[in-house]
């Protein structure tokens, strides 16, 4: 770390700047950014298809772009992934990423453009790591390796030239030297397609190594890092890697893990949350144990933000930063370096700080309960399920939760599917502080719940462990940013867990 400590210097020195003009003058950063999308795309089909040389204001753009959602745009990226050039972007694109999302078994193509590797993706993992510097000066982070449990590599061609495979894998292919030699494992082990052999042979190969941080979604590294303390016989991972100083997540709430990692990994370490989509890396926490990411508004991406009441409209509203609020529920709307254009993203934000901008996730438009007005989301059911976690001793694994609709005898509920680790003494109980915590933070739940009028108490089924993942194999999505959808608003995939849980019984 001796001989790394001055370049580090002056790499924080000069992104300190960088960080600290785009915090101090987001705004006017962000009408720069539109300018230079629009100014390098404009002879772009899409570009001359929307007059993209004669938009000079923010309104004008609105004006002349819809917003589009995947299907919009699907045509266009099917022509790209043929090999067609100069269609979004004015620069050939020859990755996607594939993301195959949460409840669809539908595949999206992400188009990413050099542009979106340099100046997005890798750019916002330098300033994060800066950051941490900033905010840990004595860090050992990079004497050690870093261990990234990504999705699986899956790399197809198109042609000889066009490729894709799920974000991580791009962006490991894709990295540069720096990279590689920071990583472990090699990259032949990380992007390996089969889950449970992945999950082995990173264990393996890992076991042995001077890890200083992990990346990844919380439930897979769980599965990795228990396998690990197997193939070592420690009872903590403090025990295999001493030097562990920090764990990277994003993705999902990490409220629900945060008992189970500090359990297993047996000593304190920092925890830092990121929001790095398909579609671009939005932002990173920037403060230690705050509740928000900061925003990265230079980094090739325009954002917009929908009040959640506009989405379904026929020509939904949009508003900047300088109106956004904060608690409010936006959904997120971008433009970027890659050829997305006033592109629907599918998730659900709050601001936490306006000076600077700093968001937190809430949910995903699909995702959420509102059969009778009571507008839960994901952020409400992760806090609540973590308070009744915690009040009854138990550890959370997974969980899902749907309506239970009005029948002829009884009024509504919500029914909750919930695998646990170590489960409450008395699940009634459980249920009891879960429903108290909803109406404590939600007005609407709770208005719905009073004297049971619309909604009597939660119905909670415990699953037996392993249901999850092995319902997550039936369905090919095992492993990766495959995660298991924690809110909808019907009941088909609530009632297609429960047959299959009865069926491994």
């Amino acid at each position: 770390m001796k001989l790394l400590s001055p370049a580090i210097s002056r790499l924080a020195r000069m992104r300190n700047w960088r960080i600290e003009n785009w915090t101090n003058n987001p705004i006017a950063a962000q009408r720069e950014v539109l300018q230079h999308l629009v100014t390098e795309a404009q002879y772009t089909e899409f570009g001359k298809k929307h007059n993209f040389s004669k938009l000079f204001t923010v309104r004008q753009f609105k004006q002349h772009v819809p917003i589009h959602q995947y299907d919009d745009i699907k045509p266009y990226i099917q022509r790209m992934m043929n090999g067609e050039n100069n269609i979004l972007w004015n620069t050939p694109i020859t990755w996607f990423a594939k993301s195959s999302g949460t409840t669809s078994d539908k595949s999206k193509f992400i188009p990413v453009s050099e542009e979106s590797l340099q100046d997005n993706h890798y750019q916002a993992s330098k300033d994060v790591l800066t950051t941490y510097y900033k905010n840990f000066p004595s860090s050992d982070l990079l004497t050690g390796k870093g261990l990234v449990v990504g999705g699986s590599h899956q790399i197809s061609k198109v042609n000889e030239e066009i490729q894709y495979g799920d974000l991580s894998a791009v962006l490991m292919q894709n990295s540069p030297f720096w990279g590689q030699w920071l990583r472990t494992p090699e990259l032949s082990v990380a992007l390996l397609d089969e889950w449970e052999n992945k999950i082995e042979k990173l264990a393996q190969s890992t076991a042995e190594e001077n890890v200083t941080s992990l990346a990844g979604v919380p439930t897979w590294t769980l599965l990795l890092l228990k396998r690990i303390l197997e193939i070592k016989g420690k009872t903590t991972i403090k025990e295999v890697w001493p030097n562990l100083e920090l764990y990277i997540h994003g993705g999902v709430s990490f409220v629900p893990y945060r008992e189970q990692f500090d359990k297993i990994i047996g000593a304190p370490i920092n925890y830092l949350e990121i929001y790095n989509a398909s579609e671009g890396f939005f932002a990173g926490q920037d403060l230690p144990d705050n509740d928000g990411m900061l925003l990265f508004t230079e980094h090739g991406i325009f954002y917009e933000f929908m009040p959640i009441e506009e989405y379904g409209k026929p020509d939904p509203k949009t508003i900047g930063l300088d109106k956004v609020e904060i608690g409010n529920n936006y959904a997120l709307v971008i433009s970027t370096t890659g050829g997305l254009w006033r592109y629907l993203v599918g998730d659900t934000i709050q601001f936490t700080s306006l000076n600077p901008y700093r968001i937190k996730v809430s949910g995903r438009l699909k995702h959420y309960i509102n059969a009778f007005g009571e507008e839960v989301i994901i952020d409400n059911s992760d806090k609540a399920i973590a308070v009744a976690a915690e009040k009854t001793n138990a550890i959370i694994t997974d969980y899902t939760a749907a309506p239970v609709y009005f029948s002829e005898g009884s009024n509504g509920a919500h029914e909750w599917l919930i695998e646990f680790e170590k489960e409450p003494a008395d699940l009634q109980q459980f249920t009891i502080e879960l429903d108290n915590e909803l109406k404590a933070i939600n007005s609407d739940y709770e208005a719905k719940r009073y004297k049971d009028i619309a909604l009597r108490l939660p119905i909670v089924h415990q699953l037996a462990k392993g249901t999850f993942k092995e319902w997550l194999r039936s369905k090919g999505k095992l492993g990766g940013q495959h995660k298991v959808p924690r809110l909808s608003n019907e009941r088909k995939l609530l009632e297609e867990i429960i047959a299959f849980s009865k069926k491994v019984q």
